[in-house]
């Protein structure tokens, strides 16, 4: 099978390793870098390697040490340009060699953010970090660039000395550049095989505190220790999600908390999580978001998705994994809690994306689409809820992790689809294949909308914040005083942001009853920036113009998508503040990271190639 995202056919030859050199360049916003791969052949007498890049400079290739001709072919939206190397020789099936690329990456690579002193917490020192997923890595080493190809690294990362580089990987010790004293080379080895968008460096100011025997948290020193205090319980979640999932054979498991325009919640880079610091609530409230990462271990980076059509093999997996994870610290009762909230999401994705739309699907059809242009929560929370669905058939959650188990052991270290987890599924629980004969398949995985079928959740956390819900929409102006600050003294953060997602589905709030809300339970000083983020939507739908400029400040100093673009996106839909909101936009877009600008500029329904930024 073919990946629509990538040039490169990975039916003709395999990446074993690669080594990288890579020289960061803060001055030009560049990273000169040599990639040596190590390719396998899987066919006779091939030839020409073909990999991924974009907006690369290449200045060399050879081939185990010889020469090697190259062609870059025409430039293509969002996979780039291919990289064409004829061998000096034909390989026979089996037979490894060697390929070096020399290259510089241009200062506007889309896996590379710089940061100005001025952009981040400490405003001395420059900052750089990468986001290689969806297909991103290209634009940072020339590569075989699809999740289907797994391989194992070895880096050494030359750095202003006054700065700490780390990455996705062991860390295996530093010495003075040999070319530059003024320089350090931070070396890393990675030695499980891995796909190419795991790949991550971060360079900065950076700190650290050990958290856990196999854990610490990075970050800028403003940020590290109370990150060190949110991130406090790691190492029972990694206890936790062994027992369910089998051993961790990552070695390492570091948090490391990024500057606010990082674009998600989190990344699952191998012994290396990137967080994001909306995720520092100051009550360990946000953490289940490092549950998700550590879940990531086993699902998506030890078994991985084939290509970015089978996405929801990674997230679905992985939400069903830290769900259980919440389980074993919350009890079931929260596990049901999160998976009503998480129904809520998809509803939300369905809704914006429209009811029909093929990326709803749960293996939708990339060919020609770009990945990031179908990011959203249909894989995750779709993908739950299918798993829960089976679950429920198969005979409980024990029942039903012992296949999770089972299934990660079978395809561990490699890339799979959907049919190979569905012949496991049949296979796992062969005696009860008419049960499974009975699901909807098409209906599930091919179909456009939400699930056939709707999960009936245990509501006895999610009781109040319905009760409290019901209350405001069905209360007229006169009934307004019988509200009071005890309210939601009672809920906990999960509770307020379900009551907060609950009025959200509904009707907009007249904007008397906003302000009353706000009045008695005085939601503008909220800091958790989940209960934030749906308040200031439901202020901005209710058409309270104070909470405009709120809105706009929460989705201009911090960068994460799941925030920005809906509060963008609000705005936008305020006849009164439509310029604003583009406004505000262009004004912040080059502080942005360059897949968050380029999705908020469609949301927006702003041509970029027609601004300038100032």
């Amino acid at each position: 099978m073919a990946d629509p995202c990538s040039f490169s056919s990975f039916s003709s030859c395999l990446t074993k390793h690669l080594n990288l050199f890579l020289h960061v360049d803060f001055h030009r916003h560049v990273i000169r870098g040599k990639v040596q791969l190590t390719v396998e052949a899987l066919e006779d007498r091939f030839a020409v390697l073909t990999l991924d890049t974009r907006d690369l400079d290449i200045r060399s290739v050879t081939v185990n040490q010889q020469l090697a001709p190259f062609s870059l072919g025409p430039k293509h939206s969002f996979k780039g340009t291919p990289l064409d190397i004829t061998l000096p020789f034909h390989l026979s099936r089996g037979q490894h060699v060697i390929v070096e690329v020399t290259y510089e990456t241009s200062p506007s690579a889309s896996a590379l953010q710089w940061l100005t002193p001025e952009q981040t917490a400490g405003k001395k020192q420059p900052y750089l970090f990468s986001q290689c997923q969806a297909n991103h890595c290209r634009s940072m080493v020339p590569c075989q660039d699809s999740p289907s190809i797994k391989h194992t690294y070895y880096a050494q990362v030359s750095v202003p000395k006054d700065l700490v580089a780390v990455m996705s990987a062991v860390r295996d010790g530093q010495e003075s550049d040999p070319q530059d004293n003024s320089r350090l080379i931070y070396r890393f080895r990675q030695p499980v095989p891995m796909p190419s968008y795991l790949i991550a460096i971060v360079v900065g100011a950076l700190e650290n505190r050990q958290i856990g025997p196999r854990s610490r948290v990075w970050s800028e020193k403003e940020f590290v220790d109370k990150a060190a205090s949110e991130f406090s319980e790691t190492e029972t979640m990694l206890k936790m999600a062994e027992d369910l999932a089998g051993p961790y054979v990552w070695g390492q498991y570091d948090v490391l908390v990024l500057p606010p325009s990082f674009p998600y919640g989190g990344m699952e880079n191998p012994c290396l999580t990137f967080a994001t610091p909306t995720l520092l609530a100051g009550d360990k409230s946000l953490s289940n978001v490092i549950a998700h990462e550590i879940s990531h271990s086993w699902t998506g980076n030890l078994v991985t998705n084939k290509t970015w059509e089978h996405f929801w093999l990674n997230e679905g997996h992985t939400v069903y994994l830290e769900r259980m994870i919440g389980r074993c610290l919350e009890g079931e009762p929260f596990r049901q809690f999160k998976a009503m909230g998480g129904w809520k999401d998809l509803q939300d994705s369905v809704n914006t994306f429209g009811p029909n739309n093929p990326l709803t699907n749960l293996v939708p059809s990339l060919e020609d689409v770009d990945p990031d242009d179908a990011f959203s929560s249909v894989p995750y929370e779709k993908g739950f809820a299918l798993l829960y669905h089976l679950e429920e058939l198969m005979g409980g959650p024990e029942v039903f992790m012992g296949f999770v188990k089972s299934y990660i052991q079978m395809f561990a270290y490699s890339s799979v689809t959907t049919d190979q987890w569905k012949d496991y599924l049949f296979t796992y629980f062969k005696d009860k294949v008419d049960v499974l004969n009975s699901v909807d398949w098409n209906a599930w995985m091919s179909t456009p909308g939400m699930p056939p079928v709707k999960p009936q959740y245990d509501t006895t956390l999610a009781d109040a914040c319905i009760a409290l819900k019901h209350r405001w929409i069905k209360a007229k102006d006169q009934d307004l005083n019988s509200f009071k600050e005890c309210d939601v003294k009672t809920l906990s953060s999960h509770q307020l942001i379900e009551f907060l997602s609950l009025l959200l589905q509904e009707d907009p709030v007249p904007l008397t009853h906003v302000k009353k809300m706000q009045e008695v339970y005085n939601l503008n000083t909220f800091t958790n920036s989940e209960i934030r983020f749906r308040w200031l939507r439901l202020c901005v739908r209710s058409r309270w113009e104070e909470a405009v400029p709120m809105a706009l400040k929460m989705a201009t100093e911090q960068g994460r998508m799941k925030f920005t673009r809906p509060l963008f996106r609000e705005v936008f839909l305020f006849d009164k503040f439509r310029d604003e909101a583009v406004q505000v936009f262009l004004a912040h877009r080059a502080a942005m990271h360059p897949v968050t600008s380029g999705l908020v500029a469609k949301d927006l329904k702003v041509d970029v190639s027609a601004t300038v930024i100032q």
